[in-house]
């Protein structure tokens, strides 16, 4: 009674290569993070309009297989859901990925032989606020 209890919230994986995605995930749990996994955009974007409430970050690839891309998907989920934290990835660096929407996040793609504790920390460090909300 009176209680607000911790809810966990997921972070939405959006990457076509299921190797990846899986490896991401596990990165992820490691932190004690949920995850939903999704292969494409289109996927994401009905995720979350079927169940938004419980996602908390949006991570997701630049290029994606499908009809919409990650700066794609990006745009949408800003104009639909501005406060959601949407932080895009990819192999190339920044400059030559372009122009990504207003309040998107980049971070240079990490692979789990490469990526050291720090690099793992600071992309994790940005879903950490978001990962947990309080409800009734």
């Amino acid at each position: 009674m009176g209680h607000t209890q911790q809810k966990r919230r997921a972070v939405l994986i959006v990457e076509d290569d299921a190797e990846l995605r899986s490896l991401t995930a596990a990165q992820f749990e490691d932190e004690q993070m949920d995850t939903i996994e999704c292969e494409s955009a289109e996927a994401a974007l009905a995720t979350l309009l079927i169940g938004g409430r419980g996602v908390a970050m949006i991570f997701a690839d630049v290029r994606l297989r499908g009809v919409m891309n990650g700066i794609d998907l990006a745009r949408e989920v800003k104009m639909r859901w501005p406060l959601l934290p949407v932080i895009l990835t990819s192999g190339h660096s920044r400059e030559r990925v372009g122009g990504l929407p207003a309040g998107v996040g980049y971070m240079a793609k990490i692979s789990g032989a490469d990526a050291t504790t720090s690099q793992r920390h600071s992309w994790i460090g940005w879903t950490r606020p978001n990962l947990i909300s309080t409800s009734d």
